[in-house]
């Protein structure tokens, strides 16, 4: 068994005249990472592996979910179609991961990989920092295909600051 925490990055700042993969995130950003993460924390939904984008807002927002466990930065990430995301995934080592990522490509990994998706009005949209977990009947990684994964929980940072 698999488990699968799939991230947005939190809320950035376009305030900065940086570059996309420099832009960090904004205080309401900061505030939804933590909540997030404060979640993830009480559900018991805590990866011991994380494969990150090497973005700025991808960093920061790792830092605040205080999440614990060897990370991987992978360049790949950064920005990538939801193919090279299950590419990526696929080489995972640990029995619960966590994917920070990008959209559009992190949503579409998200429908692509649950068989039915969460009844949440904003999963399509898949906002910052939304959070997908999700479990696979699986024993390797590389056995996860379309359609393979169940929905264990699915929030948006407003489900818990309202």
């Amino acid at each position: 068994m698999k488990h699968l925490v799939l991230v947005r990055h939190a809320k950035s700042d376009w305030s900065h005249s940086l570059p996309d993969h420099d832009r960090p995130l904004n205080q309401r950003g900061r505030h939804a990472a933590g909540a997030v993460g404060i979640w993830l924390r009480k559900e018991g939904h805590l990866p011991d592996e994380v494969l990150c984008s090497t973005a700025t807002r991808t960093h920061e927002t790792l830092d605040l979910l205080q999440c614990d466990g060897p990370v991987r930065f992978d360049k790949g990430l950064y920005l990538a179609e939801a193919s090279e995301m299950l590419a990526i995934l696929q080489t995972a080592q640990g029995d619960s991961v966590m994917m920070l990522g990008h959209n559009p490509g992190i949503g579409l990994l998200a429908r692509m990989l649950v068989k039915l998706p969460p009844a949440h009005p904003r999963f399509d949209a898949y906002p910052t920092c939304a959070t997908l977990v999700a479990r696979f009947d699986v024993t390797n990684w590389n056995e996860v295909a379309r359609n393979t994964g169940t929905v264990v929980g699915f929030i948006v940072p407003r489900d818990l600051t309202d």
